[in-house]
């Protein structure tokens, strides 16, 4: 079918290079056009709906809010100049209908404002809530921070969750760039060090270059459809742009091949697509599955990721084997023009016979045993740090030190520590007819918090009950069976920040800070206490929004694992015929994948290499080892599929196994290399991302893929080929026949000594 598919470009590569120009400029009008892209969310947990009902009740603004740190370069906050010159300064925000409040601390009430005055009296906050949904006022929060500007004398500073966002996305835009700039040039030496040619390593850069075109397009285009997030235009490049310059690699290296052993252009064609090219098909589908795991995510970012992630892997296959093609056909033998260094020559089957990576493999499967042994010790034992991940939610902390919203945050934690302090709150809605201030309510909410209060690692409660020192139980009863006008102000307004009529909150301040395993216990403390208040309960905060973001990604991931293997299993059986081949490669994977998770665990949370790659420890983001498992899972089967297809090739002439795996390794093993180079340097180029989980991101697949490709594939693979012998091509007979019946078993290509029909392999 390739091979017709082959014909046909050669004959109508017009209408290919024609399609090829529009699809260029209809994806650059999208780019140029943009796109709306979302927050990073996750489906409503208990700790969200606790939130929310909160900030409703007490009208807080919750996440469509920021924050502005005033602080005063000369003399303090209580000077009037100061106060004029910020009210000036913010006069725009007020008046502007997209803000739905404003809250100077010089509104309040003294006791209320103390709470938003740093105790040196430099510095203030102000704390403005926008309208409508996050994402409309993630939209609204650049115009609006555009129109405030510093009085003389005062240094503003915008922080919080819309300021978080906002300089997220443009921190990850500019890695983005980098990343792009830096790995290109180092794919192009790669492929000039391989091909010995300019023209071929040219072909792989452009078509690659298209795809990651035409993919982010399909992401901006995806996002009118759904929400999509910076992320995924991230994952786009990094997958996009590694996996369409391999596969151009497979495909220009096999044509030339093809070329030098005397076949026309047409010839050499028709034989790249059906050997090659079914290659690239197979590997394409497999990383498409990968990506497609993150679908299992619904409702979160990491379902745009796989969309993003699998439509990019789409368009590299469609380009490898439509533009690509047409390109080899219209160029022919000058695919080797330009040529750079040493003239490259062509190896003969005694020169392959006695080639390193011959040799190499022949070494291992003389001695499988010595060899897999420490081997697999080794891989294991580097994927052990593993075992004591901790996850928790991304933060602002993700961010450099020079980023605005990073910065307030590093000065909210100096210079408003209690204000910030790390708190576990636990939201009661009362049922209707009861209030916040009856009577039994009040006494239940009394020994609710002292009960609170006993819990290990709670430093202190802020509830009704707990304002005023000096009062006891009968004391607050008294106060808050008073009307409103003759309860103390400040207890009455301290009462409106802490509950409303019908919902109460207690917020457990706590030792450490919102990632400690002490916070985390508070978390698990209050959910089981249970007390006598009636009504329904949540609790929520940072540390119960890491453990509800841990929890709904484990309760998913088996079911993506589970999908992803099953699937890949089934496309490597389509591919090769074998029942054990798919079973093996998809070990050898897991194999790699958890040598990489060991390393990003020693590595990013517990710190080493820190100062070299200039991040700050801390612990893993939930969702990374699921990005890493479902785009490196497939990436890796290219290596799996070009291997196997070779090998397969060189079984089915001459039923040698350990031939096949030796001649077999040394046909592709050098483009394995240069692959997993060429992805490696296209991943390594993100580990200079300044945001931390695209930095772990691209140091993760680049340790990934480098493991993968030379330990793995060059001395695991060998030693359990050998050990199996002809078992690897072995089917059932039902699935033997299966495989006959769909018709993609491979082609001889030894024209001479007809291939061996499949149905023969079966029963080698």
């Amino acid at each position: 079918m390739l091979s017709a598919w082959g014909r046909n470009v050669h004959r109508f590569r017009g209408w290919v290079f024609s399609l090829s120009a529009l699809v260029l400029i209809a994806s650059l009008t999208v780019l140029f056009r943009g796109g709306t892209l979302a927050p990073a969310v996750f489906p409503m947990t208990e700790a969200d709906r606790g939130q929310i009902l909160l900030d409703r009740a007490l009208e807080r603004p919750g996440q469509a809010s920021f924050v502005i740190i005033a602080h005063a370069q000369h003399g303090d906050v209580d000077a009037p100049a100061f106060r004029q010159g910020l009210e000036r300064a913010l006069a725009p925000l007020q008046r502007d209908a997209r803000v739905a409040r404003c809250v100077l601390p010089f509104d309040l009430s003294p006791g209320i404002a103390s709470m938003l005055r740093s105790p040196d009296a430099r510095s203030v906050l102000v704390q403005v809530g926008v309208r409508g949904d996050l994402r409309e006022a993630q939209a609204a929060y650049r115009p609006l921070r555009d129109q405030v500007h510093p009085p003389q004398g005062i240094e503003l500073t915008f922080t919080g969750n819309l300021a978080y966002k906002d300089d997220l996305d443009r921190t990850l835009a500019r890695d983005l760039l980098r990343g792009e700039v830096l790995s290109t040039p180092l794919a192009a030496i790669v492929l000039l060090l391989v091909f010995g040619s300019i023209v071929a390593s040219l072909l792989p850069v452009g078509v690659g270059g298209l795809a990651v075109i035409a993919g982010m397009a399909g992401v901006f285009l995806t996002s009118r459809v759904m929400d999509v997030t910076q992320y995924s235009l991230n994952v786009t490049s990094l997958v996009g742009l590694g996996v369409a310059i391999d596969y151009a690699l497979f495909m220009v290296s096999r044509f030339r091949d093809e070329l030098a052993a005397g076949l026309s252009t047409e010839q050499a064609l028709e034989r790249t697509m059906s050997t090659a090219g079914r290659a690239v098909l197979f590997s394409g589908v497999a990383v498409a599955i990968g990506m497609s795991g993150l679908l299992f995510y619904r409702g979160t970012f990491l379902a745009s990721m796989g969309v993003a992630g699998a439509l990019v892997v789409t368009l590299a296959v469609m380009s490898s084997l439509t533009l690509l093609p047409a390109l080899l056909s219209w160029l022919g033998p000058r695919v080797n023009a330009l040529p750079v260094g040493r003239k490259r020559r062509e190896r003969s089957q005694d020169s392959m016979d006695r080639g390193f990576w011959q040799r190499l493999a022949r070494w291992v499967m003389k001695r499988p045993i010595m060899v897999l042994v420490p081997t697999l010790a080794l891989t294991l034992g580097a994927g052990l740090p593993f075992m004591r991940m901790k996850m928790a939610a991304a933060s602002v902390t993700v961010l450099p030190h020079r980023v605005e919203a990073r910065q307030g945050y590093d000065q909210l934690q100096r210079d408003f520590t209690e204000l910030v302090a790390n708190r576990v709150t636990v939201v009661v809605a009362l049922p209707a007819g009861q209030s916040a201030t009856d009577e039994a309510i009040v006494r239940r909410s009394f020994a609710y918090s002292r009960a609170l209060a006993r819990i290990d690692g709670v430093r202190r409660v802020e509830s009704i009950v707990d304002i005023d020192p000096s009062l006891d139980e009968e004391g607050y009863v008294s106060t808050w069976a008073l009307p409103e006008a003759f309860r103390p102000a400040m207890l009455e307004e301290s009462r409106r920040l802490l509950s409303s009529d019908r919902v109460l909150s207690f917020a457990l301040l706590t030792d450490g800070d919102a990632h400690s395993d002490r916070a985390r216990s508070v978390v698990r403390n209050a959910r089981a206490l249970r007390g006598t208040l009636p009504g329904e309960r949540w609790v929520t905060g940072q540390t119960a929004l890491d453990l509800d973001t841990t929890h709904y990604v484990l309760s998913r991931t088996p079911w993506a694992v589970t999908y992803v293997m099953v699937m890949t299993c089934i496309v490597l059986f389509l591919l090769l015929g074998s029942l054990l081949l798919p079973i093996k490669a998809v070990l050898m994977n897991l194999l790699s994948l958890t040598a990489s998770f060991g390393a990003l665990v020693w590595i990013f949370e517990d710190g080493h290499l820190s100062s070299v790659l200039r991040f700050e420890p801390q612990p893993i983001e939930p969702v990374l080892p699921v990005v890493l498992f479902c785009s490196v899972f497939g990436l890796s089967m290219d290596y799996e599929v070009l291997m196997l297809s070779r090998m397969q090739e060189e079984y089915l002439r001459s039923k040698d196994n350990v031939r096949a795996v030796a001649l077999g390794l040394e046909r592709s093993a050098k483009l394995v290399t240069s692959a997993a180079a060429i992805m490696v340097a296209v991943f390594l180029a993100f580990a200079f991302a300044e945001v931390v989980i695209l930095k772990a991101v691209g140091v993760g697949m680049a340790l990934a893929v480098a493991l993968d490709a030379t330990v793995v594939r060059m001395l695991i693979v060998p030693a359990t080929m050998r050990l199996f012998g002809h078992w690897n091509w072995w089917a059932p007979a039902p699935l033997a026949r299966l495989h006959r019946w769909l018709g993609m078993g491979h082609v001889s290509e030894d024209r001479e000594d007809p291939a061996t029909s499949p149905e023969d392999l079966h029963h080698a």
